[in-house]
């Protein structure tokens, strides 16, 4: 019979594999940043589990993207400028090649909002 418990667990184990999946694109494509997708990974392995828990927290993403934000919750000087200048030439080229001003507007607006997000609510180590 299955659970609550066992829903639970499978649909940490999906999001987590797909959150771990979107952070290694972020790793190798420049468009979008790996980090908070491994610390989803990360969240959603721990509650699913222990296996996988253990299988994560063995591989280079773990070490590099999310120990360091955990034990200093924050990200160094370096990490934020070269995160937001390859999210802001990727955000200028977008401008460029979408005729439709409406999501012109939404994309200056993100692009905004990540700037803001950096600046005030990530902590800089």
């Amino acid at each position: 019979m299955i659970t609550i418990k066992h829903v639970k667990k499978i649909l940490f184990v999906v999001i987590g594999l797909i959150s771990f999946s979107i952070g290694v694109a972020g790793t190798i494509l420049p468009v979008l940043p790996g980090g908070p997708f491994y610390l989803i990974a990360a969240f959603c392995f721990t509650k699913s589990s222990e296996r996988l828990d253990n299988w994560f927290k063995s591989t280079k993403a773990y070490d590099k993207y999310v120990v360091g934000f955990r034990e200093n919750r924050g990200m160094t000087l370096k990490e934020k400028i070269r995160i937001n200048l390859i999210a802001d030439f990727f955000i200028v080229l977008s401008l460029f090649l979408v005729d439709i001003l409406f999501v012109q507007l939404i994309i200056v607006a993100l692009g905004l909002y990540k700037h803001y997000y950096f600046i005030k609510k990530i902590k800089t180590i």
